[in-house]
């Protein structure tokens, strides 16, 4: 282990030797990360006597955060827990899972095969190794976004591990095709459109002037590839934020600048965009993005599909749509950090035969605290869809708000934090 002081927080780094497949202890192993984060302020002799809260990070494919300070959730946590922040397997300092480590693996079959064991269910298995090697007993974990659906699972396979569950943004859909997720969320992509629209009308012009611009003129991105529209769209990504709604108008209104050549995006602008439309930092949000709906079905590019009946989401449309966090296959014809694992993400659509991640008996018997932040207007994790789970969760406690979008813990993480929390110890109280 090694610790070490930033900004008011002490740090230790813990690392695990985990099977990538856990009903095969003896098979090919995982390193996986973890960074213990507690306030400076406390004694060492009350650190060891603070529980564990375990922080599972949205995504797929997204590690752990890194916090420069105490802020926001983070801050209001480490004033009762020691903060376990999960580099989840491929990610971070985890054993890493893109264009560069997979052919190591094997054949394109083999690649395949191999993520299958990047989901929910092999994540939660990690952290329960984790709990064993840290922790006398149960512990808290918090959920956001994709950390929900993996809280879902942990309910359903390891509770006993659990003391009490927060989430927020994260109350996945327990059963049914992908395909159902993607109807809701077009419709709901569509509405924020609307909104940001009316909220900067001017915004609207420009987005069919740079859609229609990249039609015609070839625009490269300081990468070197090329902006094509429909890559462009993927902008709609700030709709999912309170404040970031207002980042995507600044992006807007510099697009373009007059050249000898007549007017070209800007320098300033492909850059901006290019961070928001590469996959190079997280490639397994790409290919396992479909498959976390999955139960024994495929997804057979599921958004892909349902897009087939949103033309108003089609760069051809006269007045195009900004899109969500949608996957498609186009994504590995045209990002350089995809386009070698394009017929291992065809693999993986394809496939019927994924487990369940839920246990929808054990979950409606469940005992352990639950409580979630369930936003109504959240594009990328549909409220209806996230009540019918609260419905099902025996004893879960939800806060329907209208106040937040998805990223509601980076506007007002520390109120957010505090609600759930004692919305769970309120039901553990009862209970006792």
């Amino acid at each position: 282990m090694n610790s070490y002081s930033i900004n008011g927080m002490r740090l230790t780094d813990h690392w695990l030797t985990v099977p990538l497949d856990h009903s095969d202890p003896t098979g090919p192993q995982l390193k996986i990360f973890a960074r213990e984060i507690v306030a400076a302020g406390h004694a060492p002799e009350v650190v060891e006597e603070l529980p564990w809260l375990l922080y599972l990070q949205g995504g797929p494919g997204g590690r752990g955060a890194r916090p420069l300070s105490l802020f926001g959730w983070l801050k209001e946590a480490t004033g009762s827990f020691r903060v376990l922040m999960l580099d989840q397997r491929g990610t971070g300092l985890s054993s890493p899972v893109n264009r560069q480590t997979l052919p190591a693996v094997g054949t394109v079959a083999e690649q395949a095969e191999y993520l299958t064991h990047f989901r929910a269910d092999s994540i939660v298995a990690d952290a329960e190794l984790f709990r064993r090697a840290l922790v006398a007993g149960p512990w808290s974990i918090y959920g956001q976004s994709f950390g929900g659906f993996c809280a879902l699972t942990y309910l359903s396979f390891a509770p006993d591990g659990l003391r009490e569950v927060l989430i927020t943004g994260g109350l996945a859909p327990l059963t049914g095709h992908p395909d159902r997720v993607y109807e809701a969320t077009f419709s709901r992509v569509a509405a924020r459109n609307t909104e940001y629209f009316a909220r900067y009308p001017q915004d609207r012009d420009a987005v069919t002037r740079i859609v229609r611009h990249l039609e015609s003129v070839a625009e490269i991105l300081p990468s070197g590839e090329r902006l094509t529209p429909e890559r462009f769209q993927m902008v709609g990504n700030f709709l999912g934020g309170n404040t970031r709604i207002d980042g995507l108008h600044y992006l807007l209104e510099d697009a373009f600048v007059c050249t000898p050549d007549g007017d070209r995006l800007s320098d300033p602008f492909l850059a901006q965009v290019e961070g928001q439309v590469s996959r190079a930092s997280n490639p397994l949000y790409a290919l396992l993005h479909e498959s976390i709906y999955c139960q024994g079905q495929a997804s057979a590019w599921s958004a892909s599909r349902v897009l087939g009946s949103r033309p108003d989401f089609l760069p051809s449309a006269d007045e195009p749509l900004l899109t969500g966090e949608m996957v498609y296959p186009w994504y590995f014809e045209q990002d350089p950090a995809l386009e070698p694992l394009q017929a291992v993400a065809d693999l993986l659509a394809e496939r019927r035969n994924w487990p369940p991640l839920y246990d929808l008996d054990q979950l409606s018997r469940n005992t352990v605290p639950v409580s979630a932040a369930v936003y109504l207007d959240d594009i990328y994790v549909d409220h209806d869809l996230s009540m019918e789970t609260a419905a099902a969760v025996l004893g879960l406690q939800a806060w329907e708000t209208g106040d937040y979008h998805h990223d509601g813990i980076t506007e007002d993480g520390e109120a957010i934090f505090s609600r759930l929390l004692g919305m769970c110890r309120t039901v553990a109280a009862d209970v006792q």
